[in-house]
């Protein structure tokens, strides 16, 4: 389980921010026990949604998860190859996503940082890259979670000697994969390649988690990923039964495969009976729903981390409201799955549901500062009372993240920007 995210420099992120998923006093039942003998009151939560206005951020956040997971499953193999053309038009081995509104930023590294649990023990793994190469990296390990800190190894490219591996807590290969490592790739990454019995469960750790969700782009992969798991009988009880729960009127599924390629049909009930339609004949919630329940399943029965972008986008607010329960019930989650979600529907916070979805110190908010210079911080840095309208009181502004629009600003910018104005090409901003 992730009880921690730090990053710097990614994408309109030019400082630190951190998203942690540890349950705080603000908690009102949703913290489960972490499990760590040495740390018997660390409480982990199972879900956290960001809010925030259009173009603040939001999205970045779990993007930069992302980007941290690719690059230890492959800096080995793609970022040479695969390096890109920035802004000079020079080409970057390391294809990062730096802050771009300023130039010293674009040339400071950018840092990456997960805390998380695995098999009952603690790891803390990070690093930072430039254009050019790995600046450093570094594993800190607390076995049982245990408080004294095992440092497994720590890199510093300017160092007399780049690499350390102080203590015994690291074993196995160690001094010999180091020629191995080239600048531009993470040591774990090239650990892992050479199967090191306690690096590589690290690396698979990253493989299976930070798995993103886009309401948009990867849908058409995310309905054959869940139309592929209609070939087994339990699985299909499983989707048949979801669709039922969304109240959208199918009865079933069927799949078959044309050219390597699933062809689903879902079976409404027809007034006549049964009615098999194909899917591209669904409607658009549909065809979300579905396209979701495959890597929800997958990461309930895996145990991994769920990132959805837009939540919301496609989502009716009860049916989403069901998700975030979902990973809140232990019946439904026992492997301790968890779920970061970006959204707009302020229903989550609100008093309308009869069981609230949300904790207190499970809401997170991004806002964009001066310069273009994303921030994220949570609601509980307000100290919100227990049973304060969440929901109305960030609408008003009183917990920031949201746009700064009044009410008929977009009418009137319509109406009343003047011929000549509109017909002006737009040649920057002005100061």
């Amino acid at each position: 389980m992730l009880l921690r995210f730090r990053a710097a420099n990614h994408r309109s992120f030019r400082d630190e921010f951190e998203l942690h998923l540890t349950a705080s006093k603000f908690n009102q039942g949703s913290g489960r026990l972490v499990g760590l003998p040495e740390e018997p009151d660390l409480s982990y939560v199972p879900s956290s949604v960001i809010y925030g206005a259009n173009g603040s951020g939001k999205s970045n956040v779990i993007e930069a998860m992302r980007w941290m997971q690719q690059a230890v499953l492959h800096s080995v193999d793609r970022w040479s190859a695969d390096s890109v053309a920035d802004d000079w038009r020079r080409r970057s081995p390391v294809p990062r996503e730096a802050f771009m509104l300023d130039l010293e930023a674009r040339l400071r590294t950018s840092y990456y940082e997960a805390d998380f649990v695995l098999d009952g023990d603690r790891y803390v793994y990070g690093f930072e890259v430039s254009d050019e190469r790995v600046e450093a990296e570094w594993l800190h390990a607390y076995p049982g979670g245990q408080a004294r800190r095992q440092v497994w190894f720590e890199r510093q490219a300017d160092a007399a000697e780049p690499f350390r591996f102080p203590g015994e807590g690291m074993k196995g290969a160690k001094e010999s994969l180091v020629p191995r490592t080239k600048a531009t790739a993470l040591f774990l990454t090239v650990a892992a390649d050479y199967n090191h019995p306690q690096l590589s469960p690290l690396r698979d750790w990253f493989g299976k988690n930070f798995w993103w969700v886009s309401m948009g782009h990867d849908q058409q992969a995310r309905r054959d990923f869940t139309g592929t798991m209609l070939r087994d009988p339990v699985r299909r009880r499983q989707i048949v039964a979801l669709l039922k729960v969304a109240d959208l009127g199918i009865c079933g599924a069927e799949v078959d495969f044309e050219l390597g390629e699933p062809r689903i049909r879902l079976i409404h009930e027809g007034e006549s009976g049964p009615v098999p339609m194909d899917f591209h004949d669904e409607s658009a919630g549909t065809q979300s729903w579905f396209a979701f329940i495959g890597p929800m399943l997958e990461a309930l029965d895996t145990g991994a981390l769920l990132l959805v972008d837009e939540l919301d986008a496609c989502l009716h607010p009860l049916l989403a409201a069901e998700v975030v329960r979902t990973f809140r019930s232990e019946e439904a989650n026992p492997r301790h799955a968890q779920f970061v979600a970006t959204v707009h529907d302020t229903t989550l916070i609100s008093g309308l549901h009869p069981q609230q979805p949300l904790d207190r110190d499970q809401v997170w908010i991004t806002e964009k500062g001066a310069g273009g210079r994303s921030e994220l911080y949570p609601l509980t840095d307000a100290r919100p009372r227990k049973g304060e309208p969440l929901a109305r009181r960030y609408l008003s502004g009183a917990y920031g993240g949201i746009p700064r629009v009044h009410s008929g600003d977009v009418a009137d910018t319509i109406a009343y920007v003047p011929d000549d104005e509109a017909r002006a090409e737009p040649q920057g901003c002005s100061a």
